[in-house]
């Protein structure tokens, strides 16, 4: 574990393995500590930089909400990764990580050489549903408040967005879940939820480096918005993992690590990758 300071907020990094940097990044509720598998998987050819975004884990929640604005948000995992000794890596973000990750590449273009977005998004495209979603992530930021963590992830496991999953792996992922605060998690909603977040849709094509969207089979909204992504992005694949959800690096780990040291074999052999190709593992 290492805390480095960004500024004032202290941001907890796992740095494990050797060779190119990836950066990944956690979904709401989550950790770095989730993201094991992938870090034993990656760990023998590329060194993983795991962080614990702002109010999760074992970073800082301040009260503040300018702390948690994506922009803000984004220049201190930009400066964290530095900080750790990487001027340029690949962002492997999984939801809210991969919005993130996504964000990372618009606004700070030179910190990124390649994106991994696993069942992200560019965010919503028009004001109406930005501003519902708003009402939506308030809602849920004040039932954080007034319930507490742990009643929280009790509600947050149950959605259907999460009904893939099986029990064992609730309840492996339930720890990390829950050291996140009250404050962290209210606020993370408000400050850098999929309404709070600049929409990308128009930025997409201006993304110049490899991208691999990863989506399970059967979360298929994002399916969706992975194609649309795909066919927009200059240099997209699209891998869509069979018998997936939401989280298919937790669900199908072995078939997503697969596809993830191919597509970083061929960045870092400098293989041309077919824009907007779309297959199934």
């Amino acid at each position: 574990m290492t805390r480095v300071d960004v500024g004032g907020v202290f941001l907890n990094l796992e740095v494990a393995g050797s060779g190119p940097p990836v950066v990944l990044l956690h979904g709401f509720t989550g950790s770095a500590a989730g993201w094991r598998e992938t870090v034993e998987a990656l760990g023998t050819a590329y060194t993983t930089v795991a962080i614990d975004i702002i109010g999760h884990g074992k970073s800082d929640a301040p009260t503040a909400l300018d702390h948690y604005r994506m922009e803000q948000c984004v220049d201190d995992l930009v400066r964290a990764v530095r900080l750790a000794g990487y001027e340029r890596a690949t962002w492997f973000g999984y939801s809210m990580g991969a919005r993130t990750a996504l964000q990372v590449a618009a606004r700070r273009p030179e910190a990124v050489g390649a994106l991994i977005l696993e069942s992200g998004s560019p965010g919503l495209a028009t004001a109406e549903e930005r501003e519902a979603r708003v009402r939506s992530d308030e809602a849920l930021a004040e039932r954080i408040e007034r319930d507490g963590v742990e009643a929280f992830v009790a509600y947050w496991e149950a959605i259907p967005l999460f009904s893939t999953q099986s029990v064992e792996l609730r309840d492996r992922l339930r720890p990390g879940r829950v050291a996140s605060t009250v404050t962290g998690l209210a606020h993370s909603l408000r400050g850098m939820g999929t309404g709070a977040q600049r929409a990308l849709h128009e930025e997409l094509g201006r993304v110049h480096v490899p991208v691999l969207i990863v989506t399970g089979e059967l979360d298929t909204k994002f399916v969706e918005i992975g194609r649309e992504m795909a066919r927009v992005l200059p240099d997209a694949t699209m891998q869509v993992v069979e018998g997936a959800g939401h989280a298919a690096h937790l669900e199908r780990p072995q078939a997503v690590h697969s596809v993830i040291l191919d597509f970083l074999r061929g960045v870092h052999e400098s293989r041309g990758i077919a824009s907007g190709d779309t297959t199934r593992v």
